[in-house]
């Protein structure tokens, strides 16, 4: 009987299928070792000398279908893999199975299937021939009503990726209005969707600057709730000032052409992600040594 944590164990060592794994090892006898070995036989587990590599670089990418919207992302080591046309067929295809599927999050893309193949495989066969590890990170799900609009920007080819909803048909506000979040990265809608501990957390920060200033405590608690209104105004979409005309904010712009924002997501690639730094001077002078020694 083979248990479901060495499946899971091979899984995590070769990026290989749920069920390829469990015939791997029902093949072996339980021989981890050998059902790694298995898998590269077979073609399925080219990808597992790529596994502990850092994938961040790649695109985000956003596709519609009716009222449902889905933005994605997926990972590759390197930005020129990320113009490969492979790559840029593995997003599209990823996308394609996400409306197939009705996904809520990236696993159900990863367990979706198009022609045959599930978007677990597309991605390992991806790995395999591209020969960098790619991944699918993450996938968000958004639906709107019927009386309200998408909003879609993609900056430097979905480097970063913006989905909004307004209410109303006007489509080309709702991409401006996207194009201000990729500039000017809002973390929230409005005050009221700030969590209570970032304010009080910022409230702390601020108030300890304060007091570092030397200013007494009945000053300080004033200064801080004046700098914690400017810091949800730099925080807050509706109430930041509007790209194409900083004379009003966001939210009076939307309000002066008949609209209000619902709700927005903002992608950007490897955010939150550790990045590989290569340093240049390091790898001239490994050459050098590499070519001396010859």
């Amino acid at each position: 009987m083979i248990s479901a944590s060495l499946v899971k164990e091979l899984r995590d060592k070769t990026g290989a299928g749920m069920m390829d794994c469990k015939r791997a090892l029902t093949e072996t006898n339980g021989d981890i070792d050998k059902a790694i070995d298995w898998l590269r036989e077979k073609g399925i587990s080219k990808a597992e000398k790529k596994a502990d590599r850092i994938a961040a670089e790649g695109l985000a990418d956003i596709v519609i279908e009716s009222n449902n919207a889905y933005i994605y992302e997926v990972n590759s080591e390197t930005d020129f893999v990320a113009k490969n046309e492979q790559f840029l067929q593995l997003l599209k295809t990823l996308g394609e199975i996400a409306i197939n599927v009705q996904a809520n999050d990236e696993q159900d893309v990863l367990n979706g299937t198009l022609n045959g193949q599930t978007g677990q495989e597309y991605v390992i066969n991806a790995t395999a021939t591209i020969g960098e590890k790619i991944s699918l990170r993450r996938l968000t799900k958004v639906t709107k009503n019927d009386d309200e609009v998408f909003g879609i920007y993609k900056h430097m080819g979905g480097k970063i990726a913006v989905l909004s909803i307004l209410t109303g048909k006007d489509a080309e506000l709702a991409k401006d209005i996207c194009m201000h979040i990729a500039a000017m990265k809002p973390r929230f809608l409005d005050h009221t969707q700030v969590p209570a501990d970032v304010i009080e957390h910022e409230k702390h920060i601020l108030t300890q600057e304060a007091l570092n200033e030397g200013k007494p405590m009945a000053i300080v608690e004033k200064m801080v709730i004046g700098r914690v209104n400017k810091y949800l105004k730099e925080i807050c979409l509706v109430d930041q000032p509007f790209v194409k005309n900083q004379d009003v904010t966001v939210g009076q712009h939307v309000k002066n052409n008949g609209s209000s924002i619902r709700s927005f997501i903002r992608y950007e690639v490897a955010e939150g992600m550790q990045k590989r730094v290569d340093n240049f001077a390091e790898e001239v002078a490994a050459q050098v040594e590499a070519a001396q020694k010859k």
